[in-house]
């Protein structure tokens, strides 16, 4: 389903949810929100499966993260929104390109896209997916989140561990040149990750796409070109 370009969304009258003893404040403030977002809605009408796909799409449109034939993976895919546009726009239905959709929940079938339910950190996962990808990847695409407590200081904490780990990952499947996008939020620790990958790749930088709300500290970090891991050193003769 192709995700057309456009504008963002424009909003539709407010609807409210009713206070009733079946639900609680923060539910209602919830399903207000979903009800009341324009991208839900469009992801509808256009057959997406999240509306964190534009987020990605323009993301994409302006920094030219995925082309024709390009390797992707897309870790903490479910329910597949970004597996879904990657495998569009790298051609891999038609075999142009291949996108690895990694998640310890299950997807649907997409075409284009191969579904591993596997946890990432494994120690035989790196491997695993270089080989089901015929080479080393492209691009690699996070837009996990860890589960919250409620605790603000311990939830972003949980959220950038997870972040860097997704850049660990990602330094030992990418090729030179690859690209590395994830998810983070705004609160002091990001810097740590920012500064490690301006280490690894030549150009990093925050993004807050349109389609993030505009009451989130969500934000994401997008690093191009990647330098590729330093050579072993060699053993010195004997």
């Amino acid at each position: 389903m192709t995700v057309r370009d456009s504008a963002p969304p424009p909003r539709g009258l407010a609807v409210r949810v009713r206070k009733s003893s079946k639900n609680t404040a923060s539910s209602r403030q919830w399903l207000t929100r979903q009800l009341n977002d324009p991208y839900v809605a469009l992801a509808k009408r256009e057959g997406q499966r999240s509306r964190a796909v534009y987020k990605l799409k323009e993301i994409d449109e302006r920094h030219k993260l995925l082309r024709r034939g390009a390797k992707v993976v897309d870790l903490g895919a479910a329910p597949g929104g970004w597996s879904q546009y990657a495998a569009e726009r790298v051609g891999a239905a038609a075999g142009q390109g291949r996108v690895v959709a990694i998640d310890l929940l299950d997807i649907e079938p997409l075409d284009g896209v191969s579904f591993a339910k596997l946890d990432f950190l494994s120690p035989e996962a790196p491997q695993w997916i270089v080989e089901m990808l015929g080479g080393k990847a492209e691009v690699v695409l996070s837009d996990m989140a860890a589960n919250t407590t409620g605790h603000r200081k311990t939830d972003h904490l949980r959220i950038m561990g997870l972040a860097e780990e997704a850049a660990d990952f990602a330094r030992q499947i990418l090729a030179p040149g690859g690209t590395f996008l994830a998810k983070v939020f705004q609160g002091g620790t990001e810097a740590n990750l920012l500064a490690a990958l301006k280490r690894d790749f030549a150009k990093v930088k925050h993004i807050k796409p349109a389609a993030s709300r505009a009451d989130s500290a969500e934000l994401y970090l997008l690093a191009m070109g990647f330098r590729g891991e330093a050579d072993e050193p060699e053993e010195p003769d004997a």
